[in-house]
């Protein structure tokens, strides 16, 4: 296969806007394996590609629109708040979202005693620890030196940023993982300063899980607070938390709201990426696992109500009836079933004629995590263009590269894997370039940026040049008249 893909270059037909059922609402009664009271519904509509237009497959791309500008209204009160009054701020937000009182609102990590885990889940994030430290220590890169023309060298190099902030959130699921996920790129950069920030439980200390693994990758402080009060925190810094340079981690629409207002501000931050709510693409053919499909699709759904799930089908052979049932089983078994239901709601599946028709689509969708369980899968990849993390095959569920494959779980979201890369060992280094000319070296080059700078009428520029040239010059007429 040769060349690239053009989105959905062979859709020409008219659109008719008619939604397919494809999954049945489940049933009204819970399973005794749910804590959900009531009615747990699981259902997305479904599309043709052949029947849209460019103008609504483009629509079916768009995500649901968040509007910031009343949550700027909320957040920006609690970012000055924490400028003036710093860790009473934090305090009193803590006390008032999470209901914990603090004495304190930092740790530091050496002072902490080492948690006590289960065997088994000790071992687990060992293995984990382990697999994203080798896949992110690999990504160094070589110091490499490159001389132009002769006398003119150049090199690029690589420099960690100084302090860090690593945003874990809590809230309605305990993410370990991405502390993993952040601290060990940070360690291995070398960033002096790791601040990592997590809402405390309610006897206010921090999850054991998320202490083990941030002892182990590195971290200095913990910063016991969620929410725009600990981004507001490390942006500006307070009496206890060392303010940092660089703010990483997924979050709620608050904690996104307060990344994009302080990176616009006096703070002087930046921010690893755009943030929406998490997002899976599935691609599955006729070969594919029902079963699969449907926990893969779940996975992403359980996440939150506003999570999206997308799913697209190649060809006329898939078993849509199974994979249907598959949902409504598993959707009924989670105990975060509402949470998924909700999602699926505003949720979708394409049915696209062939593979190509399927990546192009993705490529326009750009998914946070794309799953292509099709037969072959591995020759699709080089037509992939726009994804946060892939995942080929039937057994690469993105479950592996949420935890323990190696690769980084914090990935651009909202479509934002056009342009944004997720987060790797390049996001906690800035780089440098240096340049060295010798005496040769400038007079080979000099001319020219002479010539460049008049052209562009900047005559200080040519003096820098043209000062070094003349001394050249007469030094070389001096030896000769000796």
């Amino acid at each position: 296969m040769e060349g690239k893909l053009l989105c959905l270059n062979r859709i020409n037909c008219g659109f008719s806007y008619k939604s397919y059922p494809i999954i049945r609402p489940c049933s009204s009664s819970p399973s005794s394996a749910s804590s959900i009271q009531g009615v747990v519904s699981c259902s997305m509509k479904s599309y043709k590609l052949s029947e849209l237009s460019f103008a609504e497959v483009d629509r079916l791309k768009a995500r649901p629109r968040i509007d910031f500008s009343s949550i700027f209204s909320l957040v920006q009160p609690i970012v000055d708040d924490v400028h003036s009054r710093g860790d009473d701020a934090v305090k009193h937000y803590t006390a008032r979202f999470d209901k914990v009182e603090l004495d304190r609102i930092v740790e530091e990590v050496a002072n902490l005693p080492e948690p006590e885990l289960d065997p088994c889940v000790k071992e687990a994030f060992d293995i984990a620890y382990n697999n994203i430290y080798a896949f992110h220590v690999a990504q160094k890169t070589v110091e490499n030196t490159v001389e132009n023309m002769i006398g003119v060298r150049c090199k690029r190099v690589a420099r960690s940023i100084g302090s860090v902030g690593l945003y874990v959130p809590g809230g309605t699921a305990v993410l370990p993982s991405t502390a993993l996920m952040l601290s060990i790129p940070a360690k291995i950069a070398g960033c002096k300063i790791v601040v990592l920030a997590t809402p405390p439980g309610q006897d206010g200390n921090i999850c054991k899980e998320v202490l083990y693994c941030a002892k182990k990758a590195g971290v200095t402080h913990i910063l016991k607070a969620g929410g725009a009060q600990a981004i507001s925190a490390m942006a500006w810094g307070t009496d206890s938390c060392p303010k940092v340079e660089k703010i990483f981690g997924p979050g709620n629409q608050y904690v996104t709201a307060a990344k994009m207002i302080l990176q616009n501000s006096e703070a002087m931050i930046s921010i690893d990426m755009p943030a929406g709510p998490s997002e899976v693409l599935v691609i599955a053919d006729e070969y594919a696992n029902p079963a699969y499909v449907a926990a893969d699709l779940l996975s992403q759904a359980e996440h939150g109500p506003d999570s999206q799930v997308v799913l697209v089908i190649v060809g006329d052979g898939v078993d849509l009836k199974a994979i249907e049932e598959e949902i409504t089983k598993q959707c009924q078994q989670l105990p975060r079933g509402e949470y998924a239901s909700k999602a699926l709601s505003h949720s979708f599946t394409v049915l696209a004629r062939d593979m190509l028709e399927a990546i192009s689509f993705s490529n326009m969708y750009a998914p946070e995590h794309l799953i292509v369980n099709v037969k072959d899968s591995e020759k699709w990849e080089s037509f992939i263009e726009n994804a946060g993390s892939v995942f080929l095959g039937q057994w690469t569920p993105e479950s592996v590269g949420d935890y323990a494959s190696g690769t980084n779980h914090v990935l651009p979201t909202y479509g934002y894997a056009r342009m944004y890369s997720g987060v790797s060992l390049d996001s906690f280094q800035k780089y440098i370039t240096v340049q060295s000319l010798t005496e040769e070296g400038l007079k080979n080059l000099g001319p020219h940026v002479e010539t460049m700078a008049e052209v562009e009428g900047l005559d200080a520029h040519k003096r820098a040049v043209t000062l070094r040239l003349q001394d050249i010059l007469q030094a070389r007429q001096s030896s000769i008249t000796r």
